[in-house]
């Protein structure tokens, strides 16, 4: 039986499962990648003691993007869906009061974004942001429509996947990490320039919802399942910070 190192009090981050920064398929990481040795910081006092997050800060329909952005009596267009999962740490064991905020093109693969350049249409329903708190074992839930894959100017034709991004708060705003999740069954997943750069089949499916029939709505929406594991050798693929929260 292999051991797992431990450092600290927590289970060291494998790092060689972590992607490269440059990655010339991935057009923007070749600005975007550092020309020197990385270094980490220690947080800093006010990064540790900001206030909490806590379900008074949230409105009635903001896990809910079917309607949150809706007109009265109007829904937004699309496959509908259920998303949910938990927030882990590096042990399994589920992260409480954690905001999440997510947020998705519409259905037809476009942002309400002004600089969007993609031509579909936009739905005046659909807003394509929320958020919600994880509850005390670290679940969350939230509703929206399937989002559509669109093309991105990297190559001469490249897709994004379907996807949805994320975003997870410690205690306070300075403490934040990213990521998206993208939909089981998708063929843009291995074609993308961005999935590209993970270095096993193991870490993509990481980021891969599988369809969880157990937790449908007959006749309404279909659901799919997404844990974020925060820290440890299988922690979540994040954008920004390397290390985990």
């Amino acid at each position: 039986m292999s051991l797992i190192k431990t450092q600290g009090g927590f289970i060291t981050r494998d790092r060689g499962r972590q992607p490269d920064a440059y990655t010339p398929d991935y057009k923007t990481s070749v600005k975007r990648s550092p020309s020197a040795a990385l270094l980490s910081f220690p947080s800093s006092i006010s990064e540790e003691t900001a206030p909490m997050f806590g379900h008074g800060m949230l409105g009635e329909l903001d896990n809910d993007l079917i309607h949150n952005y809706a007109a009265a009596g109007e829904s937004a267009i699309g496959p509908r869906i259920i998303v949910h999962g938990r927030v882990l740490d590096e042990n399994g064991n589920g992260i409480p009061n954690t905001l999440v905020e997510f947020w998705q093109a519409n259905a037809g693969g476009r942002y309400r974004h002004k600089k969007e350049s993609y031509l579909a249409p936009l739905d005046p329903n659909f807003g394509g942001c929320g958020r919600t708190i994880t509850g005390e074992d670290g679940s969350y839930e939230f509703r929206t429509v399937q989002p559509g894959p669109y093309p991105w100017p990297n190559r001469m034709n490249d897709w994004r996947p379907a996807h949805i991004h994320f975003s997870l708060f410690g205690h306070g705003f300075a403490q934040r990490l990213i990521t998206q999740m993208y939909f089981e069954g998708d063929p843009h997943i291995k074609l993308c320039p961005i999935v590209g750069v993970l270095k096993s089949q193991e870490a993509v499916d990481a980021l891969t919802a599988p369809l969880d029939m157990n937790r449908t709505v007959p006749m309404d929406s279909r659901a799919y399942k997404f844990d974020m594991v925060l820290r440890g050798r299988r922690q979540t693929y994040f954008e920004n910070r390397k290390e985990g929260m």
